[in-house]
């Protein structure tokens, strides 16, 4: 890596750092720059402002969420639906439980789209982004004849708000086995549905 993309990715980590401690409007250029090393004006080569800086730490969290809640439905079988469904769910819990820091960002950027409709429009297509990714799953269940085609847009909706809902709570610090609840849901909405017990 050279120099130019080491510096970059510095100033990426150490946003991330400080806005998930202080905020956004309690962290400066200046505090950024100083931290990694390099003057407030060599932080402009990178990023124009700091709500650029801002857009792009979200715009690659927005990656991050999408690349750890992915289901590849292609490599789903009648016997691995649930594991699948399990499976993006623990690792979305896992991911959270570990890293405060990432759980601390995500709630300034929750707060910044109270006043900002850029990122209030971004975490509706994050949503949206849920929906989509378990109704594609449970119509792939159909077509390989895993589960009946009932009702699953509502069946899908059902994960989709469970599964946000998981990742608002964790944000709080409340302490709940949110494996076994994800897989308690992924069981209860599949009941009645299903071709084989898996």
């Amino acid at each position: 890596m050279g120099n130019k993309e080491q510096t970059y990715q510095d100033i990426m980590e150490t946003a991330f750092k400080m806005f998930s401690k202080k905020g956004f409007d309690q962290t400066s250029l200046t505090n950024i720059a100083t931290e990694v090393g390099i003057s407030k004006p060599a932080i402009y080569y990178y990023f124009k402002s700091k709500d650029e800086l801002i857009k792009t730490l979200f715009d690659a969290l927005v990656k991050d969420i999408q690349s750890f809640t992915l289901i590849k439905v292609e490599n789903m079988t009648a016997q691995n639906v649930k594991e699948l469904l399990y499976n993006v769910g623990e690792k979305a819990i896992n991911r959270q439980e570990k890293e405060r820091s990432f759980n601390q960002l995500f709630n300034h950027y929750i707060l910044l789209a109270s006043r900002d409709a850029y990122y209030a429009d971004q975490l509706v297509r994050i949503q949206q982004y849920f929906f989509n990714t378990f109704y594609d799953a449970l119509i792939r269940a159909v077509q390989i004849n895993a589960i009946k085609d009932e009702t699953i847009l509502i069946k899908s909706q059902i994960l989709a708000l469970l599964f946000d809902n998981i990742t608002n709570f964790i944000l709080t610090g409340l302490e709940l086995d949110y494996k076994k609840i994800w897989k308690e849901a992924v069981d209860n909405t599949l009941r009645g549905i299903e071709y084989h017990e898996q």
